[in-house]
């Protein structure tokens, strides 16, 4: 895909894209796409689908109390647990406002990891990465924001989370489902939004604006970005999910860069191309 030759011109040390399909072919792909990146909170999604396999897994209920008080592990998936962005801080009663949370998913992780008897790393591995064969991906650190991956195994996710293997479609659609419509909150480097959708671990695009996908992306896409310059989406109305890893951290330059080069990469799937760029 000649869409994706557009990250040589994003100011950059490094950065490498892929497009792929949901039977996991890779219609395009640029740059180094064996190189280890840090992922930031592009981290989230894959802890998400860990904590849905410890539901599908009888390990924990969606609706069990987790975090604050009245809070659940959905509300926490959802960022409407009330906790504060970086601290134990309740600032809101769950559900009442999407405040974005680091703390919410550690707390999450941390509530999986008792529930499982296994460190959230190691059952990320375990539930996650190695059924994928996501070997150059690990997580150690904080669930929210200390993952680090290679295009090639996000690529595998991305075909994941368009034709579920390691959970139940009904699983995953819920996960793309807003939980508690019409709230609003800031969506970290863009501002506030109204509303500001999410589901289970998965920024939906809706009628977000500004948004760092494209203004041709559906909004049905879902998926999330990274302070250290990442993203993943998926959009289900083209049929396909990108991925995009850097080494410079979001900024004006991404709010700058991203949005277009969504909208080439759409462009181009609508025409039908399909060669490596």
């Amino acid at each position: 895909m000649q869409s994706l030759a557009m990250i040589e011109n994003w100011p950059v040390p490094n950065a490498a894209a892929a497009v792929v399909r949901a039977d996991g072919t890779v219609v395009g792909a640029h740059g180094p796409t064996a190189h280890r990146f840090p992922l930031a909170s592009v981290t989230k999604p894959l802890a998400a689908y860990a904590v849905l396999v410890a539901y599908e897994e009888g390990a924990v209920e969606l609706d069990e109390a987790a975090g604050p008080d009245g809070s659940t592990i959905r509300h926490l998936l959802a960022h409407t647990s009330g906790l504060a962005f970086d601290e134990d801080r309740v600032m809101a009663a769950p559900g009442t406002r999407r405040i974005y949370s680091n703390t919410g998913f550690e707390v999450l992780a941390d509530h999986v990891a008792k529930a499982t008897d296994i460190p959230f790393g190691e059952y990320l591995r375990q539930a996650v990465l190695e059924p994928l064969g996501m070997a150059a991906t690990t997580l150690d650190g904080s669930a929210a924001k200390d993952g680090v991956s290679i295009v090639d195994d996000l690529v595998r996710f991305a075909a994941e989370l368009q034709a579920p293997r390691l959970l139940d479609p009904r699983t995953v659609l819920e996960a793309m489902t807003v939980v508690h419509p019409g709230l609003t909150g800031i969506l970290p480097g863009y501002g506030h939004q109204r509303p500001n959708d999410w589901g289970l671990g998965f920024e939906i695009r809706d009628g977000k604006t500004p948004h760092w996908t494209g203004g041709s992306s559906s909004p049905r896409t879902f998926g999330h970005f990274g302070q250290s310059g990442t993203f993943l989406w998926v959009d289900p109305d083209a049929g396909a999910a990108c991925v995009a890893l850097t080494d410079r951290d979001f900024g004006p330059w991404a709010v700058e860069a991203w949005p277009p080069f969504t909208d080439a990469v759409l462009a181009e799937l609508r025409s039908g191309g399909t060669t490596r760029a």
